[in-house]
C-alpha cells in the first residue's frame, strides 16, 4: 500500500484474470475513491450489468475485436482525460481482455498512451501504478487473493521529449515497461502444468514450521517459476520436475496432502483429537441448521450458476458473486416478510437484522465440518496404507533434500531469503526419512 500515493490522479494498471471480481477487488483495496474503469462496451447490452456499470461510472471502450469494421473511441478517451484532469484516479486492465491464460498476455498501448497524452496536455502528473492480482483457487468460495501494487512510474521530461518526437515508439516503450513491472507482481508460467509443478515444489521446499502469508505465498512461487524457466534444459531439473509431479500424482492417488507426510501421525493422538472436536461440532451443529438449511440452496444455485451459464472459466466466480447478491436480500426480506406476518412487525425486523449474521455463523461452521470429515478420511487412510505412506514419506525426505540443495546452489547471494537457517532447522523433520 506504500506504493499508492495519498492523493494526486493515479492510474492503475493490472492484469485481468478473473472478470468484474478484478475490479471490485481493486475498488475495494486500492484506498482511493471514487475509482472509475474502462470497460468493453459488450458488458452494457446487458440490462443487469448496465445499471451497476453507469452507477460507478464507468467508461465503456469499443474493442476492434467486438465490433466489425472501425471503432471510434475519441469520447471515452475524452471522458479519462478529464477524469485524470480534475484529480480523480482510473484503473484499466491493459491485456484489453479477462482471460484464464497462465501468463500475462501482451498489452494494449491505451493505458501508456492515455499517461503520455496527459503528461503532453501539462494540466496536471498522473503517475502510473501497476497491480498484480493473483488467485489462490480463483473458482473456490471464500478463496484467497493477493492484490500487489508496485511503485509507481512516473512519466519524467525524457519519456515526454520522446513521446513529441516519436509518439509510436514512446508508446510501445512505456507499454513493455509496464508489462515488465505487472510481471514483477504475478506468477507467470508458459502453461498450467508449470505452475502446478511449483506449487508441488514450493509445498516441499517450505520448512514445516514456517507459516506463508499470501504474500509470500505468490512470491515464493513466482521465484520457484522464474528460476525454473532460467534452468528448463538442464536434464537435472527435467529429472527433478518428473519425480515431484510422480510424487504428487502417488499422493492425488492415496487421497492424501503433501503436509499431512512431514511427520509420522500418531494414529490413537489423531483419532483423540479428531473425537473432540466431533463432539464441539455435534454441540454446534443445532444452532448451524436453521442457518444452514436457509443458506445452502443459495450456495447450491449460485455454483451452479457459475459453472453452468459461464462461457469463459475466468468468469465464473462474477457469475457465482451476482447470483448471491441478487439471492440473498431476496430470500432475506421473503423470510422477514412471513415471519412478521405471523408473529409481528418486529419479530420480522429482528430477523432481516440477524440473518446476515447467520450467513456468515453457518458459513464458518460448515466449513470446520468439512474440515473435520476430510481430517477423518485421511487419518482413515493414513493408517490403512501405512506400507505406501511410509514409502512416500521416504521419497518425499530424498526430493526434499535435492530441491534445497538445487535452491542452494542456483538462488543469487543477493537474494532477500524468505525463510532463514532457524526456520530450517525447526523444520529439520521435513528431510527426515
Amino acid at each position: 500500500m506504500e506504493n499508492v500515493p495519498a492523493d494526486g490522479p493515479v492510474i492503475f494498471a493490472g492484469n485481468h484474470p478473473n472478470a468484474l471480481m478484478d475490479g471490485w477487488l481493486m475498488s475495494a483495496n486500492s484506498s482511493r475513491w471514487p475509482l472509475y474503469f474502462l470497460a468493453s462496451a459488450k458488458l452494457w447490452e446487458y440490462p443487469v450489468l448496465r445499471s451497476i456499470l453507469n452507477a460507478t461510472g464507468a467508461v465503456p471502450v469499443y474493442r476492434r475485436e467486438d465490433h466489425q469494421g472501425g471503432v471510434d473511441n475519441e469520447q471515452a478517451f475524452a471522458r479519462i482525460y478529464e477524469l485524470i484532469e480534475r484529480g480523480d484516479c482510473v484503473c484499466i486492465f491493459p491485456e484489453g481482455i479477462s482471460h484464464n491464460e497462465s501468463q500475462l498476455v501482451q498489452l494494449k498501448t491505451g493505458t501508456a498512451r492515455i499517461a503520455l497524452n496527459v503528461a503532453n496536455r501539462g494540466k496536471v502528473s498522473a503517475s502510473i501504478v501497476p497491480c498484480g492480482l493473483n488467485y489462490i483457487n480463483r473458482h473456490r468460495f471464500r478463496s484467497q487473493a493477493l492484490l500487489n501494487f508496485g511503485k509507481p512510474i512516473i512519466i519524467d521530461d525524457a519519456q515526454l521529449d520522446h513521446f513529441r518526437r516519436d509518439e509510436q515508439a514512446a508508446v510501445v516503450a512505456l507499454t513493455e515497461r509496464i508489462a515488465t513491472e505487472i510481471r514483477g507482481l504475478t506468477i507467470n508460467a508458459p502453461d498450467w502444468r508449470t505452475v502446478r509443478a511449483m506449487q508441488i515444489v514450493r509445498r516441499l521446499y517450505k520448512p514445516g514450521s514456517a507459516k506463508l502469508t499470501t504474500a509470500q505465498y505468490v512470491e515464493l512461487t513466482r521465484r520457484f517459476v522464474d528460476g525454473y524457466l532460467q534452468q528448463r534444459d538442464d536434464p537435472e531439473m527435467q529429472a527433478l520436475m518428473a519425480d515431484a509431479e510422480d510424487y504428487q500424482a502417488r499422493l492425488d492417488l492415496l487421497g492424501l496432502k503433501d503436509y499431512q507426510l512431514r511427520q509420522p501421525v500418531d494414529i490413537a493422538r489423531g483419532m483423540r483429537k479428531l473425537t473432540v472436536r466431533s463432539l464441539a461440532m455435534f454441540v454446534l451443529l443445532p444452532l448451524a441448521i436453521p442457518g444452514a438449511l436457509l443458506h445452502l440452496p443459495i450456495g447450491w444455485i449460485a455454483a451452479t450458476v457459475g459453472e453452468k451459464l459461464s462461457y469463459e472459466k475466468d468468469d465464473v466466480a462474477t457469475l457465482k458473486v451476482f447470483a448471491a447478491i441478487l439471492l440473498l436480500p431476496v430470500l432475506y426480506i421473503a423470510v422477514a416478510v412471513f415471519v412478521g406476518m405471523q408473529f409481528g412487525l418486529w419479530w420480522g425486523l429482528g430477523l432481516l437484522v440477524a440473518l446476515p449474521f447467520s450467513f456468515f455463523a453457518s458459513v464458518r461452521l460448515i466449513e470446520a465440518e468439512a474440515g473435520l470429515i476430510l481430517s477423518i478420511l485421511s487419518l482413515l487412510r493414513l493408517s490403512r496404507f501405512r506400507h505406501d505412506v511410509e514409502d512416500l514419506r521416504d521419497t518425499r525426505a530424498k526430493l526434499v533434500e535435492r530441491i534445497r540443495t538445487r535452491v542452494e546452489q542456483t538462488v543469487d547471494p543477493e537474494t532477500q531469503r524468505i525463510f532463514t537457517e532457524e526456520d530450517f532447522a525447526l523444520g529439520k523433520g521435513d528431510t527426515a526419512g
